[in-house]
């Protein structure tokens, strides 16, 4: 979960969310091909493919990655059970097709995919889909508009994700085979026609039919048999819990719309499951189990790439530019927790955390502090709030912390001795404002009892990151301790908040909108499986929320956007860890890859092919068993 270079891997397949302002207003009978949030598509006049792609790249050989953890479910749109490689949460992943297909290299844009239109009223009301003629399920049989209201039906009644998401929809009518409608519960909200074609669709005849058994389907429960799917690739095996293989498929029926031309050019695309971060890292050096490695330790990129096929140049590493901006990566601590409530206790954490001494010893001075949560581009507040946001603030004056209206947001700086005294005492006096004393060497309440913060971890090496933290905690009188459990133990008990702080990366992008809702609204805070993992209830930052998505036009979005990311940081809710100002990709020389990335996102690993010549070349040298 932390850094770029993973993001890129994982955005292949999965739903990445990109809202915004608004769509320019449209007749109810104009028909569009092009859905863009942030003024007008580069491909708006027409569109043959990107221009990044290469047209003709070759079809074929194996991709082969790696995956941490385990998984025992085909089913990613139920809280239970952990879903295999290739399955997406939100978006159609490998197996689905969504109404729409989000673009890779332009912010809050996406073109037709299952959808070959839309149109919308002036009021934004509602949005109907046209599907195009040519889309099928894997069986052959057409995807419907019938297909399309049943997946929003279920999906909102068994998703917390979805049901946040879609929360607005009020009603799905097919109003024929090729035509269906949303209508929402709100006018003016210009991004609710948008985000609809983010909408996965589902095969309701096979989910509603009968296993090779005779027992009926259950989409609200796990399953292990491979669904029915419409996307590029289907399961080809699996051993569960360690291995999944994906093949192309042959006569995908969107082969050569648009978004797909050169790009979904492996044959199989194969994902094993390692326990082991060290043994997942020598698994890639010897080759045959992960082709490309997104990089997310400054100290091994920095060190370890030596080994013998690195050096003899048959590994590359490759830094990606992207203009995405970064996200929120920090501890979150957990609000649900009596600890945490009091703003001058989430303060002092802050003032214990030195990245300057983590970044010089442990990172190579590779990495940047983020001090914002829309990190990285126009969306970031900075100085004191004026114009419109201060406006906007100024509504909530009473409720704001007041440094917020006369202090520029900044972090501590561990920059020297002096500086790391400093820091701490003023950790120490914020919690003695809060009614917390050391005694004895323990920091304490008056009831007597110790404060404590447990850190919830999947991995070992999470050591490396927490404990230079906990050390300064710790010096503070704090009892801090760090837990490992597995992976799906990490996962359940974060699902269910039960943690005192975890390591969490918040996504964000050029176009907020909706989806600031499951982050930090008061309702999501009592729903498992929200993306509220700091348990936020706060009328104030509702309200921001709204505005949010209520935005008029990209200058109001803005400045709601720097209003909401300023009373978040005051707030102090995450203590800010840091981000990589680049991607790091690290891959065997197999691929053949176009001259050009799509900028927005960095690389689009769907637009590389297998180069034949290199990859036997390679399987020569070292013997690949794959």
């Amino acid at each position: 979960m932390r850094g770029r270079a993973r993001r890129i891997l994982r955005r292949t397949g999965l739903a990445t969310i990109m809202l915004g302002f608004g769509l320019v207003a449209a007749s109810a009978d104009e028909w569009r091909t092009v859905s863009s949030l942030i003024g007008s598509s580069k491909y708006e006049n027409g569109f043959e493919r990107y221009d990044y792609v290469n047209p003709n790249a070759p079809k074929g050989g194996t991709l082969n990655s790696t995956v941490m953890g385990t998984f025992d479910s085909f089913n990613p749109f139920i809280p239970r059970g952990t879903p295999a490689a290739g399955f997406a949460e939100l978006g159609g992943g490998l197996l689905y097709e969504t109404l729409m297909s989000q673009a890779l290299d332009e912010p809050g844009t996406s073109h037709p995919l299952i959808a070959e239109a839309f149109q919308y009223p002036e009021d934004y009301s509602s949005a109907t889909y046209r599907i195009d003629p040519r889309a099928r399920w894997h069986d052959g049989k057409p995807i419907t508009a019938e297909d399309v209201v049943w997946s929003l039906q279920v999906l909102k009644a068994n998703s917390p994700m979805y049901n946040r998401y879609f929360h607005n929809v009020t009603e799905a009518m097919a109003l024929s085979e090729r035509e269906v409608q949303f209508k929402f519960d709100q006018k003016g909200n210009r991004e609710l026609p948008h985000i609809m074609g983010d909408l996965a669709v589902l095969p309701k005849h096979w989910w509603e039919g009968t296993d090779a058994s005779g027992k009926k389907r259950d989409i609200t429960q796990p399953t292990l048999e491979p669904p029915l799917g419409s996307g590029a690739y289907k399961v080809e095996s699996f051993k569960p819990g360690s291995e999944i293989v994906w093949s192309r498929v042959p006569d995908y029926w969107a082969a050569n719309l648009p978004v797909n031309v050169g790009r979904q050019n492996f044959d199989r695309r194969r994902y094993v499951y390692f326990q082991d971060d060290n043994a997942n890292w020598q698994a890639f050096t010897k080759g045959g189990y992960n082709d490309i490695r997104a990089e997310n330790s400054a100290r091994r990129w920095a060190t370890e790439y030596n080994f013998p096929a690195f050096t003899a140049g048959d590994v590359k590493k490759h830094e990606f530019e992207q203009t995405a901006g970064e996200p929120m990566q920090g501890f979150v601590l957990n609000l649900r927790r009596p600890q945490f409530q009091d703003r001058r206790v989430r303060e002092a954490l802050t003032y214990a955390f030195d990245f300057e001494s983590m970044n010089r010893t442990l990172f190579y001075g590779l990495y940047t502090r983020t001090n914002s949560y829309f990190q990285g581009g126009p969306l970031a507040s900075s100085g004191l709030p004026e114009g419109k946001e201060l406006e906007i603030l100024e509504q909530y004056r009473d409720k704001l912390p007041p440094e917020l209206f006369t202090q520029e947001f900044k972090l501590p700086v561990f920059d020297s001795p002096q500086a790391t005294r400093a820091n701490l005492r003023k950790a120490l006096d914020l919690f003695k404002q809060a009614g917390w004393t050391n005694q004895g060497g323990k920091l304490v309440n008056e009831k007597g009892e110790q404060f404590r913060i447990e850190f919830l971890g999947r991995d070992p090496s999470d050591e490396r990151i927490t404990g230079p933290f906990m050390d300064n905690l710790r010096k503070l009188g704090i009892n801090a301790t760090l837990r490992i459990v597995d992976t799906s133990q990490y996962i359940n008990r974060v699902r269910s908040f039960d943690f005192d702080s975890v390591t969490d990366v918040m996504m964000q992008s050029q176009s907020p909108g909706n989806e600031q809702r499951d982050f930090w609204s008061s309702a999501a805070a009592d729903i498992e499986g929200s993306r509220n993992l700091i348990g936020i209830k706060d009328p104030v930052v509702d309200a921001l929320v709204d505005r949010v998505v209520f935005a008029r036009d990209r200058d109001d979005l803005i400045a709601a956007t720097h209003a909401l990311d300023r009373v978040l940081l005051w707030n102090f809710y995450v203590v800010p860890q840091y981000h990589n100002p680049v991607a790091w990709i690290a891959y065997w020389d197999k691929f053949g890859v176009p001259e050009k990335q799509p900028s927005y996102i960095g690389a689009d690993i769907d637009s590389w092919w297998i180069d034949k010549d290199k990859e036997a070349a390679l399987a020569a040298k070292y013997k690949s068993t794959n």
